[in-house]
């Protein structure tokens, strides 16, 4: 067939487009219509009658003369008056011979098959809107709602046979929400890999009672880099699988690279009085106290030295069986940090013993006795020890007991009583947060819900300074007057939730009368913020701070409540959140500050706990940024030019953590500089941003893909060096090299590339 050949049936369709008027040389032009003055009788009952009908007819009267046009043959579509009459058109447009000699109005309908395109048009049409009103309505629905909607969408995809016409290949998601089910429903073929953007959930599929392995792993949230890095396993082994055979979901532990499926083992006979030499524990409570206790002052340093020091030169003093137990569970923890750090110490007991025999000491105290404050303590250190050990589905369960027994006791409200004097108000304020600095980093790890929240809790921000100090009078006035501290800390933080208390609100120390003028609270002020040091009770302080902002970000984008957001109320929300980071990073002292290069060194330890402390909570912050693009990378609608923008700076910030760790791997540095019980946590999670950019938005042979694979690189070879004495730093690294090993090729990785 020529390529310039248009069927008949083309001309029709163009006749109807361009509404052509076409000339037909046969054809004349009517002539006026010519009328009889006079209307048989016969014609006016038909007139009559035709004219009292409900719906009469389009009446065309008769002529008394002969039509003066002709036709011969059918045309091919008749007009709707002479297909109602029944008579012979003769197919003009815009109007038949018929009507203009009838004068009546001319008209060709659709055929049946373009009734039934339109038709269709139509009906698509309104499913696009139903479809965009309930994804915008849908998350602010309550639960009974939402779970009406899915239930009529899962109905009606049931009855609708679209998953018949296209191939469905689903993708099984981590946890899974009502939003991921709207998209399964009504768009089954894009898979199931779409959900709510912030990636709060509020349910899951997963069974965690299934076996043992999955009970040691329990429920992972959405803000644990094991969420992050089981997803993108998950889907980069769905995009690799050659056949469509559905497979049984595995389980998020099969990502785990904690140590909770290990049982720890409490010797039963055990010498419970059993302690070292005082030259070995000396070593061990100094190795607490450098390198714990800045960032954990869960014991106040100067009354608990004191203690031991008469412990172990009277022999006559017998403390307390609480004490004790504190005591082991010091050295259960230095003796961690000596093993990891390749310093064994002669006639001295492993950690695995030191903590067994705190453990058979406190049988019973948890869940039968009154809690008191050395019980908190204690709560809190064996929380501390297991989560250095990789125990931290163990660690988190313990931390929520502490806090626990830390309310019990109302450390979490501001205490101003007259019985208690000003040190142990302060102490007491130092362990509330160290139990709560604690909880925040193990809430990071597993994705779980905080244990507190600011709206039950009182208790003022601990100061700046030394235990020893607590007592001077220049700073008696920061404790006893609540305006003075509220200002002292307005001065040093960007904590938006620290505002001055009314005066109303502000109950003054019975004994204390509060200055009428503000002289007195300036002078305090000013002498707080002469003798501030950049030590480790002002490194705490700057710490507790960001752990605010870092647990305002998780209940914001990953509670459940956060999927009733719309995406642009999210995005909203992570750009307030990472402009009070950057706040806080503004606020840090010269001393404190990482992101410049500083010789001295004189603070290395408490400047870089910091800078991973920050890092962790940008990452944080902008990670739902990136796992929206990640969703829609298959998608033809972009997120947005601020979620692109958002996404790269979160990218930026988990090679700016990996930047902190040395070159090439030294121990030395490791658990001499970094927080050493959650580094290893800390490293997978910049590990697992950078995968999930180099492997769903990042091509070959670019700049972009050099760098993010020489950083990842580097990522693997501290974890390999780790592993030698560390499980979960070795299981961690298994998990990274099967995954390069399977999907990195493309970019230089494999199963025998060295790192």
């Amino acid at each position: 067939m020529s390529e310039n050949f248009v069927p008949y049936s083309e001309y029709s369709n163009l006749e109807n487009e361009f509404n052509y008027d076409w000339a037909v040389p046969e054809y004349p032009q009517p002539s006026p219509v010519q009328f009889t003055e006079t209307i048989p009788t016969r014609d006016i009952r038909d007139h009559l009658s035709i004219s009292d009908r409900v719906n009469p007819k389009v009446a065309i009267p008769r002529t008394s003369q002969p039509s003066s046009w002709t036709t011969s043959g059918r045309v091919s579509r008749a007009c709707e008056n002479c297909r109602e009459q029944k008579a012979k058109c003769s197919g003009h447009r815009p109007a038949c011979h018929r009507c203009l000699d009838a004068s009546v109005q001319c008209s060709y309908g659709d055929r049946k098959r373009e009734r039934m395109v339109k038709q269709l048009n139509d009906l698509t049409t309104r499913v696009e809107i139903f479809d965009a009103l309930i994804r915008d309505i849908y998350p602010k629905l309550d639960v009974l709602s939402a779970e009406q909607v899915d239930q009529t969408l899962r109905e009606l995809n049931a009855r609708t046979p679209l998953t018949q016409a296209i191939p469905l290949t689903p993708t099984p998601t981590l946890s899974t929400n009502p939003s991921s089910h709207i998209n399964e429903v009504l768009f089954p073929h894009t898979g199931a890999g779409i959900s709510i953007p912030s990636g709060a959930v509020d349910y899951t599929e997963e069974d965690f009672n299934r076996d043992e392995k999955v009970q040691a792993t329990g429920f992972v949230g959405e803000h644990s880099e094991m969420a992050w890095l089981y997803r993108l396993k998950r889907d980069l082994d769905h995009k690799s699988l050659k056949t469509t055979e559905t497979s049984e979901r595995p389980s998020i532990s099969s990502v785990n690279y904690f140590q909770d499926k290990s049982e720890i083992l409490v010797v039963e006979d055990i010498d419970l009085a059993r302690r070292p030499p005082q030259q070995i524990a000396n070593r061990l409570v100094d190795t607490y106290f450098n390198i714990v206790h800045p960032s954990f002052p869960v014991i106040g340093k100067a009354i608990f030295l004191n203690q031991y020091r008469s412990f172990y030169t009277n022999p006559n003093v017998r403390p307390g069986k609480r004490w004790i137990i504190v005591l082991n569970l010091v050295f259960a923890i230095a003796t961690r940090h000596f093993f990891l750090v390749n310093q064994p110490q002669p006639n001295c007991d492993d950690h695995q013993t030191y903590f067994a025999r705190a453990w058979r000491l406190n049988v019973g105290n948890v869940l039968l006795n009154h809690p008191d404050l050395q019980q908190a303590q204690v709560e809190g250190l064996a929380a501390f020890y297991l989560i250095s050990v990789g125990q931290v589905n163990r660690s988190w369960r313990l931390i929520g007991i502490a806090i626990r027994s830390a309310v019990t006791m109302g450390l979490n409200i501001r205490s101003e009583g007259e019985s208690t004097t000003h040190c142990s108000k302060e102490l007491r304020c130092r362990v509330w947060w160290a139990l709560f600095m604690l909880d925040v980093v193990l809430c990071e790890m597993t994705g779980r819900p905080p244990s507190t929240g600011d709206i039950f809790c009182s208790t003022p921000l601990p100061l700046p300074f030394a235990e020893e100090e607590f007592g001077d009078q220049r700073f008696v006035q920061l404790i006893v007057n609540q305006r003075a501290r509220s200002a002292f800390f307005a001065s040093l933080i960007s904590d938006a939730t620290m505002n001055p208390p009314r005066e109303s609100m502000a109950p003054n120390t019975p004994g204390q009368q509060v200055p009428a003028n503000r002289k007195q609270e300036e002078k305090a002020n000013q002498i707080g913020t002469e003798n501030l040091a950049p030590k480790s009770p002002l490194y705490f302080l700057y710490a507790v701070d960001l752990a605010h902002l870092l647990r305002e970000a998780i209940n914001i984008l990953y509670a459940p409540r956060a999927m009733r957001q719309s995406w642009h109320e999210i995005e909203i929300a992570i750009s307030k959140l990472n402009n009070q980071a950057d706040n806080w990073l503004s606020r840090l002292p010269t001393e404190f500050d990482f992101t410049a290069l500083d010789t001295k060194n004189q603070v290395l330890q408490l400047r870089t706990c910091l800078a991973f402390r920050f890092y962790a909570t940008k990452l944080l912050i902008l990670q739902p940024c990136i796992r929206r693009l990640f969703q829609q990378s298959s998608e033809a609608n972009s997120p947005g030019m601020a979620c692109d923008q958002m996404a790269a700076l979160c990218v930026q910030m988990a090679g700016q953590m990996l930047e902190l760790l040395p070159e090439e791997p030294e121990t030395t540095w490791l658990y001499g500089v970094a927080p050493w019980w959650c580094i290893m946590h800390n490293i997978m999670q910049s590990t697992t941003i950078l995968l999930t950019e180099l492997f769903t938005r990042t091509h070959i042979g670019t700049i972009k893909a050099v760098d993010i694979t020489k950083k990842i690189k580097k990522a693997t070879r501290w974890l390999k060096v780790m592993s030698a004495k560390d499980l979960s730093s070795h299981r961690a690294w298994l998990v990274c090299m099967d995954l390069l090993s399977r999907h990195g090729s493309r970019f230089g990785f494999g199963v025998d590339t060295e790192l």
